[in-house]
């Protein structure tokens, strides 16, 4: 297992980026089609999408405008690791990229962290997820 990426909401979507961009030489690349109607960009470096920043609108209580939204786990063994979070009766929502070939799982800590476990997989035809 490897840390895979962080996802960062923000309200000032263009700033975020080039501050990224700047401190940290990142540049911007694609998205899977799924997810390109969520305002945002994929910083990537060495070829590999290392941070995720969508937009936050920042209302109400619970809804910080600037905050780190989840951070990613790339494992092994999607159905093995969902058959384990079955088992412990962990909920969780799956989202399936196949223009990308990955399979996501995202789940929350008992304290309420948003995680996401992603497994570069290929996504079987009439999957659920997809």
């Amino acid at each position: 297992m490897h840390l895979d990426h962080v996802t960062i909401r923000t309200g000032d979507i263009a700033g975020t980026r080039a501050f990224f961009e700047t401190v940290f030489d990142l540049t911007v690349g694609e998205r899977p089609a799924a997810i390109r109607r969520i305002p945002g960009y994929w910083l990537y470096a060495d070829g590999k999408p290392i941070v995720h920043i969508i937009g936050s609108q920042g209302s109400g209580f619970d809804r910080a405008a600037e905050a780190i939204d989840h951070v990613g786990f790339r494992l092994d063994n999607y159905a093995a690791f969902r058959a384990r979070l079955d088992r412990l009766a962990i909920p969780y929502s799956t989202m399936d990229l196949a223009d990308i070939g990955e399979r996501r799982l995202f789940l929350r800590t008992p304290g309420g962290p948003l995680l996401e476990a992603l497994f570069s997989e290929p996504v079987p035809p009439h999957s659920p997820g997809a």
